[in-house]
């Protein structure tokens, strides 16, 4: 097939996992990457991702996140996606900095509307309006009001991660990954390190926009109902100005520990908040993974471990009583080198030990005595339902390729989950013990491990104000009168060019929905009310793919109000405490052998038109339609409840 609009069409497949047709295109002229799936969801989804290893904890890669929002060559407006967040019917507007790339995802169910945030993006991807002062205001700046006040720092990413440092779940997390990974670009804070931003310099800022934002470093992905040819037209024409460049924006892969290694950080704390503020994790980085059914057979085994209050490691760590809660735990895909932790929170200094030698010796018994592979049937139903959310279907899609794509790696590998899914099955089913091999291979027999005790420290947080303001002081006494002269100027002139709104030549640049644009109606949702055995019941015909949502109401009315205040123990205690004759571990074992999961929820409002008010206690289930029948019979069995307890 010839090049279309300058793209040469590689691979073409079905993808029915994801319901579409997929397209995986090269841009002769640039060499980017195109991904697009064609599909009937109406909430089309564009992104572009560009791989942004960064070499240091300056928080570069965070930092040009937020400056490209900040107005481009076509656009020269201030905040341009502020404004377009007050006009556009989009369903995702917003952009991600990971440790080793940055991606920017938009969504919209109108097609104009959608064109209209592909285009912002494009420009402000490819022509930001790179300054110092958008330096000064997204990383960070020194900010002076006369001679001899105290200098500051200030900065929108130098903020939030002040906010996010003293957070010691943020630090937990942080720190424990910076161990796995001491020799690549996961060893340091793509965030930024709030000690380390102010060292980013506007030389190294620019250089790494102009190396690494070009489009042989970029990825495109289009989601939706749109036309698939338009697509092509409008990158080919925003790319055409481009030539094909050497990008070297490969992730390194981090060399093997030979043996387990020992770490101690401290952590934020109050002297008010007790003896056990100490957190422990246990963390292994994995082998990088050449295969989807490898990938999906390790975050089986994660959801297998910790994911349900029935999970053995999880309700080990909890049973013992050791600590308050987990904390650093979980599988991160998000790595080119996954990464698994597990690891206690609230525990006593003298317990680090006892929690460390838990986790091990549980891992140590489910290797050797077996795990119930029944979870497999829920993380299957997990990839079928693709549930997003709050966020377009597409974005979830887009993410989920990038974990391979990202990395040179088949892009369409993890959206085409169902014969991996069907090999694994297999393999259970002919008794092979992959879990067990797994959890032997991977973590205990894995010399890559480290295992980080966080002691509290309630004087922390003080030091390092402390440490910053002996920083800030030496900058200060190091400057001349004219540099503080022109500080204390560049400050009054930031603030101003902040307040000063943008002017209205530049804000009618930006693209706008006109009346005719926006559809007359919309599609109503469909509806059929019926009744069985007295009992009104609604049903939805809708695309599902293939997934029963069934929700079961009881009037709360019926109740005698002195019981009413209970209701919501009940509502909680409902799957936390068993139900008929099983107990807490073996339900949660039923509802995810056998459903997508079920919930207990509660509404409460006022009736229209009337002077009175509803309650109402919701059973919510999901199920494909084989399992419909135990979904059903699981949510009675709950009715025996309080016959049971």
């Amino acid at each position: 097939m010839p090049p279309s609009h300058g793209f040469d069409l590689r691979t073409e497949r079905d993808l029915p996992e994801a319901g579409c047709t997929a397209r995986l295109y090269i841009h002769e002229k640039t060499g980017v990457e195109l991904m697009s799936l064609i599909c009937d969801d109406e909430n089309k989804v564009f992104g572009a991702s560009f791989r942004t290893p960064p070499s240091n904890s300056t928080g570069i890669a965070h930092i040009l996140e937020h400056s490209v929002l900040c107005g481009s060559r076509k656009y020269p407006v201030k905040a341009p996606f502020v404004e377009m967040l007050k006009s556009s019917l989009h369903t995702f507007l917003n952009a991600m900095t990971y440790g080793d790339k940055t991606v920017y995802p938009v969504g919209s169910a109108n097609l104009q509307d959608f064109y209209n945030l592909v285009d912002v993006y494009l420009d402000a991807v490819f022509h930001p309006r790179l300054t110092p002062d958008i330096l000064k205001q997204e990383g960070w700046h020194y900010e002076l009001d006369k001679p001899d006040g105290p200098l500051i720092y200030k900065g929108v990413v130098f903020n939030e991660m002040k906010g996010a440092y003293s957070s010691p779940e943020n630090r937990v997390r942080r720190q424990s990954q910076r161990t796995l990974y001491p020799d690549t670009t996961y060893g340091i804070d793509s965030g930024g390190d709030p000690a380390e931003i102010p060292n980013l310099t506007f030389e190294a800022f620019k250089r790494f926009h102009e190396r690494l934002y070009h489009p042989s470093n970029a990825k495109f992905f289009f989601y939706g109902n749109d036309d698939p040819e338009k697509r092509l037209e409008i990158l080919d024409a925003v790319l055409s100005e481009f030539s094909r460049i050497t990008i070297d924006s490969t992730v390194a892969l981090q060399p093997q520990f030979k043996a387990p290694r020992r770490f101690n950080q401290s952590l934020p704390a109050s002297a008010a908040e007790g003896a056990k503020q100490a957190r422990i994790t246990v963390n292994w980085m994995l082998d990088e993974v050449s295969s989807m059914e490898a990938q999906l057979s390790l975050a089986f085994l994660s959801s297998i471990l910790i994911e349900t209050p029935a999970s053995p490691l999880r309700k080990a760590l909890i049973d013992s009583r050791l600590g308050l809660d987990l904390t650093g735990t979980g599988l991160d895909t998000t790595l080119r080198q996954m990464q698994f932790g597990a690891g206690l929170k609230g525990i006593a200094m003298v317990d680090a030990n006892k929690v460390e030698a838990l986790i091990l010796t549980t891992l140590e018994r489910l290797a050797d005595v077996g795990l119930d592979p029944a979870t497999v049937e829920a993380a299957e139903f997990r990839l079928r339902e693709s549930n997003t959310g709050f966020f377009p279907r597409g974005v979830n899609i887009m993410l989920r390729a990038l974990s391979f794509w990202n990395y040179d790696r088949d892009p369409f590998a993890p959206l085409a989950w169902r014969e991996p899914l069907e090999g694994i099955n297999a393999r259970l089913a002919n008794g092979e013990r992959i879990f067990e091999t797994l959890i032997r291979e991977q973590l205990l027999e894995n010399p890559h491990r480290t295992t980080v005790l966080f002691t509290p420290d309630p004087g922390l947080s003080r030091r390092e104000a402390e440490e910053e303001r002996t920083k800030l002081d030496a900058a200060h006494a190091a400057m001349s009168a004219a540099d503080l002269k022109r500080i204390i100027e560049d400050t009054s002139a930031l603030k101003l060019k902040q307040e000063t709104p943008d002017t209205s030549a530049a804000l009618a640049t930006l693209p706008r929905l006109r009346l005719s644009d926006l559809p007359k109606t919309q599609p109503p949702i469909p509806i059929e009310i019926g009744e069985l055995v007295g009992v009104k019941y609604l049903t939805h015909d809708l695309p599902t793919n293939g997934i029963i949502y069934l929700d079961i109401g009881f009037d709360l009315r019926a109740l005698p109000p002195a019981l009413l205040p209970y209701a919501g123990i009940f509502r909680a205690a409902l799957l936390e405490t068993g139900a008929g004759d099983m107990d807490m571990v073996r339900l949660s074992q039923r509802i995810g052998r056998s459903t997508g999961g079920i919930s207990a929820g509660s509404l409460t409002s006022a009736v229209v038109g009337e002077n009175a008010t509803a309650a109402w206690l919701f059973l919510r289930g999901k199920a494909v339609p084989e399992k419909g029948e135990e979904l059903t019979e699981i949510l009675a069995d709950g009715g025996t409840f309080s016959e049971k307890t």
